[in-house]
């Protein structure tokens, strides 16, 4: 069982939880349980360039992306990069 936090505009997409947690054996296990994935993954399956993940504190990025192994007891935080001009 792993803890996903995820930031406020996510949560009110999925019914105002802020936290989830999921059983999965990767982070894109994870993050594809999860009831807003479709706007976490583009379409062609991939996380979106403006959402970052952390694994206790790791940037996903960094150590394998979504592919990433999963023990239990993680807890993975969901941000979501704001641009514009």
């Amino acid at each position: 069982m792993v803890v996903v936090v995820l930031p406020s505009l996510l949560a009110r997409e999925a019914g105002g939880r802020k936290q989830i947690e999921v059983d999965a054996e990767t982070v894109g296990e994870a993050l594809r349980s999860l009831p807003v994935a479709d706007l976490l993954f583009d379409e062609r399956g991939e996380l979106r360039r403006l959402v970052n993940v952390y694994v206790d504190g790791t940037d996903v990025r960094d150590s394998g992306g979504v592919g990433t192994t999963l023990s239990g007891g993680e807890t993975l935080l969901v941000l979501q990069a704001v641009a514009g001009g």
